[in-house]
């Protein structure tokens, strides 16, 4: 008996290593099946990293800069009118001379292919990949001037944006595509107000890392305030928006960049945006007009017009679809004025594709003009403390043009925008309805037309 139970028990032992060899085998090709996985990963991961750092284009070039030192550390205006209004009368005086030249080709540095579209593109990557759609959002009016009411509520709350924008808009914002607002107040620490203009605004430097929180992804700044603190302060403007990558259109250090078009590359569909002002609607207006030779805004007031309509076209022989967001109107008043409405019919004439207005610090009507949609004020977005009705525009873009328009309700009101909800949404929409009379909107603010 002992015999074979020494022999049984040898068996057990040899069993037993036997499975321990197993097991110990499955357990090495697990982790040699693990870490296959684990580098096939990260061999991915730093194959998107390079395609991002490989960057196809650049902002709008430096251009030399040529900048009065003695402009420097003068006061801002320090008080905020309540109902957010501006002053477009203009006062006579000549513009500050400046040297600058860009000699590049503008143009064909302002294009943004997939390649470089950043870490927004990443999050909707799985989603939209290779449907041939860009989703596109647009808000009208944003103010950083620092002592305006809003600023001190961001700095009150930590400077978070997210507690001044409410995360439902905050989401909306960050999973468009391409996101465009109204960039109306100059990024510098110099200059001096523009003498005898009411309200004049300015914003620290520093506070453009609030368009990468708002999720931005280019700005305007053909408006009556990008000037207020004169030529030095927007050649900082443009030196700040460079350094943060954020593209802009509608102002540059001379004409041939000011007209020119900023062209997105999105899922095979080329997307070129333009932006001009009419504001302040004189000859001789405190925010100067960009020459041959000096810094300005790219304005379209009376024989003007031609060249946003020539720009227009030359945007639309490298694109195929075109937006030109534009500053017009009068101001906070539902009531398109003439101007808005003789520019609106020569630039759908044009070609262009959808236009988007601001400027009237409110809604106006959404129309459409021989099927080209024309959202004529999107009003203010973020701008100060005063309780107005807003919105987000939503664009689906293709090779063929506009797919669908949305309109999203929301509220400016305590230096803090939110989704309208309920019975407030339903109130905006009805209001949007009443104004808007060559088209439709549905129960969610889709646009018919």
């Amino acid at each position: 008996m002992s015999g074979k139970s020494n022999h049984s028990d040898r068996q057990n032992r040899r069993k037993r290593r036997a499975r321990k060899r197993l097991i110990l085998s499955i357990e090495a090709l697990c982790i040699v099946a693990l870490l296959m996985v684990f580098s096939i990963v990260l061999l991915k991961e730093r194959s998107r990293t390079d395609e991002r750092m490989q960057t196809v284009s650049t902002q709008q070039t430096d251009g030399e800069r040529s900048l009065d030192e003695t402009q420097q550390g003068s006061a801002d205006n320090s008080g905020e009118t309540e109902d957010g209004t501006d002053q477009d009368t203009g006062r006579g005086g000549t513009a500050e001379e400046g040297t600058d030249e860009n000699k590049d080709d503008v143009a064909a540095q302002n294009i943004d292919s997939d390649e470089t579209a950043g870490a927004k593109d990443d999050e909707r990557s799985d989603e939209i990949e290779g449907d041939g759609i860009v989703h596109m959002a647009f808000a009208g009016d944003i103010c950083f001037h620092d002592p305006y009411s809003n600023m001190a509520t961001y700095v009150q709350h930590g400077s978070d944006i997210t507690k001044c924008i409410s995360s439902d808009l905050m989401e909306e914002m960050h999973a468009a595509d391409i996101f465009m607002v109204n960039n109306e107040f100059p990024y510098s620490n110099r200059g001096v107000p523009v003498e005898g203009k009411t309200y004049t605004f300015r914003s620290k430097p520093e506070n453009v890392s609030i368009l990468h929180d708002m999720g931005v992804d280019i700005v305007s700044l053909a408006n009556n305030h990008a000037y207020d603190h004169g030529e030095v302060a927007l050649l900082d403007t443009f030196e700040v928006l460079k350094e943060a990558g954020v593209p802009y259109v509608g102002a540059g250090h001379n004409i041939e960049e000011a007209r020119a078009p900023y062209i997105f590359d999105r899922e095979g569909v080329k997307i070129a945006i333009v932006s001009a002002t009419q504001i302040e609607r004189t000859d001789n207006p405190d925010t100067k007009g960009a020459t041959e030779t000096t810094p300005g805004t790219f304005r379209c007031w009376g024989n003007k017009l031609q060249e946003l309509l020539d720009a227009a076209q030359d945007a639309k022989a490298q694109a195929d679809v075109v937006i030109v967001y534009i500053h017009w109107g009068t101001e906070n008043t539902d009531v398109l004025d003439w101007a808005q409405l003789d520019q609106a019919k020569a630039l759908a004439g044009a070609g262009v594709d959808l236009i988007v207005g601001d400027h009237p610090h409110c809604l106006q009507e959404i129309g459409q003009i021989n099927g080209v949609p024309v959202i004529y004020s999107l009003g203010n977005y973020w701008f100060n403390s005063k309780t107005v009705d807003t919105g987000l525009l939503k664009v689906d873009v293709s090779k063929n043009g506009i797919e669908q328009l949305q309109f999203v309700p929301a509220i400016q009101a305590n230096c803090t925008t939110t989704m309208a909800t309920g019975p407030e949404k339903e109130r905006i929409l009805n209001y949007m309805r009443s104004i808007s009379k060559t088209v439709t909107l549905d129960e969610n603010g889709v646009v018919k037309y």
